[in-house]
Order: structure tokens, then sequence, then C-alpha cells
């Protein structure tokens, strides 16, 4: 019976605002950050190399700012995220592409949908 409460709980508190992402795809996270009593709102964009599913959703976007690699991870519950906005999608063969790590320059490019 409390699994029943808690699932009816999850489904009502669930973000439906996201756009349909996968790994691969290039995406722009607006991310909520608070300075003292001012907030604003701070982009982070990079690619997406793993998302993971159930009621505690989360996926992990990668960059490269100047010169170094940079992950953060995103749970698709948290209110810090304001809106996800996709910027290009890309064809990849896995669901995870922790292979980026390792490669750098145009080595890193990955091939766009059309």
């Amino acid at each position: 019976m409390s699994n029943l409460i808690i699932e009816k709980l999850l489904a009502k508190s669930h973000r439906t605002d996201f756009p349909k992402f996968a790994p691969g795809d290039t995406v722009r996270v607006h991310v909520k950050i608070k300075e003292g009593d001012k907030e604003r709102l701070q982009a982070f964009e990079g690619v997406v190399i793993k998302r993971d599913g159930g009621p505690q959703a989360s996926f992990t976007v990668r960059k490269i700012s100047f010169g170094q690699g940079v992950e953060r991870i995103f749970p698709i519950q948290s209110k810090v995220i304001d809106k996800v906005d996709v910027l290009r999608s890309s064809k990849v063969r896995r669901a995870r592409l922790y292979y980026l790590r390792g490669l750098k320059g145009k080595a890193a490019r990955l091939r766009d949908v059309e």
C-alpha cells in the first residue's frame, strides 16, 4: 500500500517541461545560481555523455573549458535547473560516451543527424 502512495507522489512531482534528448546531443542547461540574496541563470553547454532513468533520473554533460574537460551531473528533478535547450543531435551507437574523455580536438567530434 505504501509503495503505491510513493509511486503516485513521484508521478505527481515528475517534471514534464524537458525536451527529449539522448546521449550524443549537445544541450544548454540553464542553472539557477544563488549569490547572496540575488539569483541569476548561468548556462552550461556541452555534450550529454550519460543519461540515467528511474525515479531519481539524472544526466551528465561534458564540456571543454579552457582546454580542460569539465563534467557536471544534473538530477532531472532538481529545482536548480531552469530549462534545457537541445542545440544539436548526433548519431551515436552507445548509451555511455565515456570514450570522449580520452579524445580531444577534432577526434572528439560526433557526426550530426540530418
